[in-house]
């Protein structure tokens, strides 16, 4: 199997720019839920960025012989991809985008448990079981220091917030098969196609399953689609997998803890999104344990430089 390289500056602006991307989706699917259910959007972006990713794949001239023998784990990766975006979707229409998205980026953390016994370069030092523990101690306060806002909206935002954190459990299970299995030797497309179109094949039919298909097309929802299908599904998944298959995950993993910073503040700002002490104290956490688990590999790495 090809060995992973450490961060470098390649790598860090790539996940800059993703962490952007990542946050801003879960705000523009809160933004348009009322129009078109985050759960259906999805499904729909998936499938065409998958015809977009077919024509690229074409325009390359890359082959799909060795993607069929494949299918079982592949089968498995868009299946997880599915629930995420099922559990995504749902929570959206409990909690606020704010919520979401801290909850969700404890992917991380998930991926580097499950990397941590399957394989041995990813193995965890004490210093980030340390940073696993800081990450969850900052989802129990998340979960039971409900502020003023949290309280009034009662049960149903408890729900939206468990099914978050359920989606970026999923989001880690993902990972952890696309590097554990003959799946880490395809090109990053060819991974992504699974993701998309079992993906979108599971999610179009929970989405009909659920009744939640209504959809009032407005500019703004066309924006978003436009979005969620180019950047999202295609841009953004495209180079992350490609990504994972030259690097080090839970490297990759450092620059995450953006994501969550950048979408409390987006759904501060555009959406008027409460910002309550104990989400804000549990995001806090949840960002130092990320932070801990992913950045001890560049510690070491800068620290033998120096010896």
């Amino acid at each position: 199997m090809e060995s992973r390289r450490p961060m470098d500056g390649l790598a860090c602006g790539l996940m800059l720019v993703l962490c952007l991307i990542w946050a801003m989706q879960q705000i523009v699917l809160k933004a348009t839920a009322t129009d078109f259910a985050p759960m259906f959007q999805i499904a729909v972006r998936s499938a065409v960025a998958g015809v977009l990713l077919g024509f690229f794949m074409a325009w390359r001239g890359e082959r799909l012989a060795g993607i069929l023998g494949l299918w079982r784990p592949g089968l498995l990766a868009g299946t997880l991809y599915a629930l995420e975006f099922v559990l995504v979707g749902e929570s959206l229409r409990h909690t606020s985008a704010g919520h979401v998205v801290v909850l969700l980026y404890t992917a991380p953390i998930f991926a580097a448990l499950g990397l941590h016994w399957k394989l041995p370069d990813e193995r965890l030092a004490a210093v980030q079981w340390l940073g696993v523990a800081l990450a969850f101690g900052g989802v129990a306060l998340a979960f039971l220091w409900r502020d003023d806002g949290a309280q009034a909206a009662g049960d149903a935002m408890l729900w939206g917030d468990l099914l978050a954190l359920l989606g970026g459990a999923a989001w880690g299970a993902t990972t952890v098969v696309v590097r554990v299995t003959r799946m880490a030797a395809l090109p990053a497309s060819q991974t992504l196609m699974y993701q998309l179109v079992v993906g979108a094949a599971w999610l179009l039919a929970v989405s009909f399953l659920l009744g939640q298909t209504d959809v009032r097309m407005t500019p703004t929802v066309w924006a978003s689609l436009a979005f969620q299908t180019v950047f999202v599904a295609f841009f953004s998944y495209l180079t992350w997998f490609w990504l994972l298959r030259k690097y080090l995950a839970s490297r990759l993993g450092v620059f995450s803890f953006l994501t969550p910073l950048f979408g409390v503040v987006l759904g501060a700002w555009l959406l008027d999104e409460p910002l309550g002490a104990g989400f804000l104290g549990g995001t806090l956490l949840v960002v130092s344990g990320v932070v801990l688990l992913s950045g001890y590999g560049w510690y070491r790495q800068w620290r033998g430089r120096r010896i």
